[in-house]
């Protein structure tokens, strides 16, 4: 996908990009690029993969659900920004936390923020299972959102106890979306969100398969949860 396919495409899900956001876009591919030769960020570094791959997949996730609020978006596990970056140069108005385990991965994040003249994130250097039991994030945040990090069984738990009551958690799923869903049920039931909408649809130009899972927080997760680190990933909620 090169530069004016991804534009036009995101055009076409009523998604218009100014001069600035795409630019930004532009910055954000060489800073990748040039990072990525110093610490391990992405397997994917030629150029219409990254804008197909990692740009578009990431905002594909407001073809489905309501972005264009001020809302309090939590990313856990971005790695290398995704998908909220991509999500918050294309609706500017979002408050964005930003949570990953590696330090230098904050670094980096930290780097591109200021390149890109984000305003309004924050970036955590934390594990999922701390960050959520803290009360300065528990279930502060409207939507919470990942990417690539763990099967839905594992990755509710790290995920859903930074929601509020109320807010959405939207989970971005590969080829295995169903199954993940199937072995997730009681996870879900236990954390307190329920499904309130599912997309499944293909990439444009090479037809790969990809889900994302809107969920509901209908009641406050239990105190116990999330487990301690590392916990969640040896034995899931069953």
């Amino acid at each position: 996908m090169n530069e004016e396919q991804f534009i036009q495409a995101l055009q076409e899900k009523g998604i218009q990009l100014s001069d600035k956001q795409v630019s930004q876009f532009r910055t954000y591919f060489d800073l990748l690029v040039e990072w990525n030769e110093k610490m391990n960020l992405t397997a994917i570094t030629d150029k219409p993969s990254v804008y197909l791959k990692h740009f578009y997949d990431s905002i594909s996730a407001a073809f489905f659900t309501d972005f264009t609020k001020e809302a309090t978006v939590c990313d856990v596990g971005a790695g290398a920004g995704f998908p909220s970056i991509p999500l918050k140069i294309c609706f500017p108005d979002l408050r964005v936390t930003i949570v990953d385990s590696l330090n230098k991965r904050i670094t980096f994040l930290h780097e591109l923020a200021d390149q890109l003249g984000l305003d309004n994130v924050q970036f955590v250097h934390a594990r999922a299972e701390e960050f959520g039991q803290n009360p300065a994030y528990r279930e502060q945040y409207d939507i919470v959102t990942a990417r690539a990090v763990a099967r839905l069984s594992v990755l509710a738990e790290l995920c859903v106890p930074a929601l509020k009551v109320g807010g959405r958690f939207v989970a971005m799923k590969g080829a295995a979306a169903e199954d993940e869903l199937a072995d997730a049920k009681k996870a879900l039931e236990t954390l307190g969100v329920v499904l309130e909408d599912k997309h499944t649809f293909s990439l444009p130009l090479e037809a790969s398969e990809r889900t994302v899972f809107v969920f509901t927080k209908h009641k406050k997760t239990p105190k116990k949860y999330p487990r301690k680190p590392g916990t969640p990933n040896k034995t899931p909620i069953q």
